[in-house]
């Protein structure tokens, strides 16, 4: 299913961001305001994770369900656009808020877009709040309401139902007012260091424990360094 993206894009967040921003929004603005990244082994592994799927070739219907993968989408209302990893569409019989008329196609369709995702299921929303993302672009684009969406996790290989709550919802707008202020502004936060820093690809470039809130500034450093060297040597 192609879709133009003829927009001016600098206007538009990319929709995978918010991931990395509910994660950290420090890892954000590095990323997506400051254009700096390094690959880790995590960071590969979940390549490889979307190099399966990442086809915007394929669109194949089966039956009463039709799978379209690597999609571009976006919301003129948030301006967010991005890539769905995939969409399925189920045809069914019954019309309501839930169902939608596809151009060439018969009868009635559900949507349900699929993220792809390396490891297991996390214990925050940051996988969530990507995928209602894209639920929010879709019923946009194809004035549908998605109350459901699928997030695959490779290391388990197993599909997780998400229920699209208003409360993800919610979230999810309250992340891109805060990702487009930062993002107008040009704003980096302090990092906030914390045991997942260790694992983070830009763990070098980010330098958490340097640039963390409680940490102080490099003036400061040399100012109390300098004044205790001079305490000790007497002068």
């Amino acid at each position: 299913m192609p879709v133009a993206l003829d927009r001016e894009e600098d206007d538009y967040l990319m929709i995978s961001g918010i991931q990395h921003f509910a994660f950290c929004q420090r890892q954000w603005a590095l990323i997506h305001i400051e254009q700096q990244w390094q690959e880790n082994v995590l960071t590969t592994q979940g390549k490889h994770v979307h190099e399966r799927v990442d086809d915007d070739r394929f669109d194949e219907t089966r039956g009463d369900l039709r799978i379209v993968r690597a999609m571009p989408i976006l919301s003129e209302r948030l301006k967010l656009r991005g890539i769905a990893d995939m969409v399925e569409f189920r045809r069914v019989s019954q019309r309501n808020s839930e169902s939608v008329v596809l151009e060439g196609r018969e009868g009635l369709w559900t949507v349900v877009p699929i993220e792809y995702k390396r490891g297991k299921p996390k214990t925050d929303d940051r996988d969530i709040v990507q995928l209602c993302a894209q639920a929010l672009c879709l019923e946009e684009m194809l004035n549908v309401y998605i109350p459901v969406g699928i997030i695959y996790y490779s290391e388990i290989r197993k599909r997780e139902k998400i229920e699209l709550t208003a409360e993800y919802r919610q979230r999810v707008e309250e992340l891109v007012v805060m990702m487009r202020r930062y993002y107008d502004d040009a704003i980096t936060p302090r990092a906030i260091y914390k045991q997942h820093c260790k694992q983070c690809s830009l763990v070098e470039i980010c330098q958490p424990k340097l640039s963390s809130a409680g940490a102080k500034s490099a003036a400061k450093y040399i100012e109390l360094y300098l004044g205790g060297r001079e305490g000790s040597d007497g002068y």
